[in-house]
């Protein structure tokens, strides 16, 4: 049940409207289903004593309107209060009883017209569909005193929980004050008029956010948005430094011919210039001088090399969601950069799924919790590295390491999930699951090919290599919740360590890394989050046709701990390693 509300300063004008044909005739039966007295001239239904519709529609307005004439010039200019209230299309049709209960209990709930108050300010409800209400109240009381109307809004959507769960509705979670603002009716039939998918204020608020991720400056971002076809219009100062900007889509015109423009913070309450700038102040580290890219640096094609320097940041954002609370917010703010270079740069049969994964996470990105001293620059880095690595392919190594940084990305969220859940965000932590989901079926159209390969190449090892393999992952996974019975297929997983071990490494010591860098129990597929962190622990392509790499000698000596994820080791005198070869941080 979702409750919107505005103010206004014609009752006639409203009440013309709700008793109307509507914008598009969709107005059916308009009749009052309560008032503040329960005996209100119904324009609707009562026949006397005057059969004219006008005349009692003119009688309800002198009656609504009463004591805003008594008051004059002590009423407030905009006295009107109009509270439209609509079920989830899922809910069951109510009575005209329930609206009454629901319009009494809203108005109570307001202060406009409290239980027992004789004085409360006169208000009807008014149902012209099956699914909704409307609310006026004219904000002047019996006492000629404006009612203390503070964070009526809220009070609105707590009462409407409330009653969700009473009347056996669908019940919405609640909100804080951060979610982007929702487009008007006047927007969504405007659009469905167009023939357009969605509003302009939606298409406009994922450009812009697409615009942003990974951006350096604020001139990139700006340019970003040109680049997207996007019409832009900076708000200057009188010394020429822009203050604000608006974004309009080409062709989007009002009646009048003019533009219709959004400012970015009315697409969404971090896309404000403000916001903005203090995202890009510490800018994003180069690529090249990340300790945590140079882990990565192998010869790989730019999207898939973009891709594995991603999945080991995403992996230590999930450490510092579980662990840092002073990181997270910051953190969760660069894993929907993540998603959204992600959507735009994947191979078309992944990037439906990741961009509605992005679209839902972005409600997880904004809380009240502020990050304090956060460096996220190694996030956004890899954000950037994507974008600028352009689009990859959806086979061979592209699409294996897109396999690998989505399966890591559905535990990252599910981190954010948890860390909102545990402070109540209820709203964010929702969006975090939705985003979740939308992951996994990223993941199963990306991983399809890869891992078919694996278990392939694993069912072709000689006999006696596969047994070997099989008793290290019997040995090793028991207690971390995969089966190693025959009920679970590790033919990928053996495949991943018969080829680690020919690039040089201990495969047992490998795998026992890879177990104790992150918790495994939120994870779909056990199996398959391994064989992803082995192959980019081991530098091991994410598709097997390929040729892996031989690490340094000093990468045999790593031994696993349960306190240390980091393998990395000092020079020695004589050898200067590559610094392509190290493990990356997580």
């Amino acid at each position: 049940m979702v409750p919107k509300i505005r103010r206004g300063s014609r009752t006639h004008g409203l009440l013309v409207y709700l008793y109307g044909p509507g914008k598009r005739d969709e107005h059916v039966d308009a009749h009052l289903v309560g008032s503040w007295d329960g005996f209100a001239p119904d324009p609707g239904r009562d026949a006397s004593p005057d059969p004219d519709p006008k005349v009692t529609l003119a009688r309800l307005t002198a009656a609504l309107d009463l004591r805003v004439k008594q008051a004059g010039r002590k009423a407030p200019a905009q006295h009107v209060w109009h509270c439209s209230v609509r079920t989830d299309p899922g809910d069951r049709e109510l009575t005209d009883a329930e609206w009454n209960t629901v319009a009494r209990r809203l108005v109570q709930a307001t202060g406009l017209a409290p239980e027992g108050d004789p004085d409360g300010c006169r208000w009807v409800a008014v149902r012209h569909a099956d699914d909704h209400i409307h609310i006026l109240a004219t904000m002047v009381r019996g006492d000629l005193r404006r009612p203390r109307m503070n964070y009526d809004f809220k009070k609105a959507q707590a009462e409407c929980r409330r009653i969700e769960k009473e009347m056996d509705l669908r019940q919405l979670k609640p909100g804080d004050g951060t979610g982007a603002k929702t487009p008007t009716s006047a927007e969504r039939f405007k659009a469905e008029r167009t023939g357009r998918p969605e509003t302009p204020r939606e298409t406009l608020r994922e450009a812009v956010r697409q615009a942003l991720a990974g951006a350096a400056t604020e001139e990139e971002f700006f340019t970003r948005l040109h680049d997207a076809g996007l019409r832009v219009k900076l708000r200057l100062a009188p010394s020429g430094d822009a203050l604000g900007y608006n974004v309009a889509m080409p062709g989007d015109r009002n009646r009048d011919g003019v533009p219709v423009w959004f400012p970015g913070s009315k697409l969404a309450p971090d896309l404000s210039l403000p916001k903005i700038r203090l995202r890009l102040a510490e800018g994003p580290v180069d690529e090249t001088t990340s300790s945590i890219a140079a882990g990565s640096r192998a010869n790989w094609s730019p999207p898939a090399r973009g891709r594995r320097n991603a999945t080991g940041i995403a992996e230590r954002a999930a450490i510092l969601l579980d662990s840092d609370d002073c990181e997270a917010p910051a953190q969760l703010v660069g894993v929907g950069e993540l998603l959204d270079v992600l959507a735009q740069t994947s191979p078309a049969s992944t990037r439906a799924e990741l961009g509605a994964a992005a679209r839902s996470f972005e409600r997880a990105t904004r809380s009240h919790v502020r990050a304090e001293h956060a460096d996220t620059r190694a996030i956004r880095a890899a954000a950037r590295g994507i974008i600028q690595a352009g689009g990859a392919l959806g086979r061979g190594e592209d699409g294996g390491t897109t396999a690998m940084v989505v399966s890591t990305l559905v535990l990252v969220v599910l981190a954010a999930a948890r860390w909102h859940s545990a402070r109540g965000h209820a709203q964010q932590a929702e969006a975090s699951r939705q985003a979740a989901q939308h992951l996994r079926a990223a993941y199963r159209q990306a991983a399809t090919a890869p891992m078919q390969a694996l278990r392939d190449h694993g069912r072709a090892l000689p006999e006696a290599e596969r047994r070997t393999h099989e008793a290290t992952i019997r040995a090793v996974l028991p207690g971390h919740g995969l089966r190693s019975d025959g009920e679970t297929n590790t033919d990928a997983l053996a495949a991943t360590l018969a080829q680690a071990e020919q690039a040089g490494h201990d495969s047992r010591a490998l795998l026992e890394k890879a177990i104790v860098m992150r918790e495994l129990d939120t994870a779909d597929d056990v199996n398959d989050v391994l064989v992803w962190r082995l192959r980019r622990l081991a530098q091991l392509p994410a598709h097997p046709g390929e040729v892996p790499r031989r690490p340094q000698a000093d990468t045999r000596q790593t031994k696993p701990s349960a306190n240390r994820t980091s393998t990395r080791t000092e020079p020695t005198a004589a050898a200067r390693p590559d610094p392509r070869n190290r493990s990356p941080h997580r």
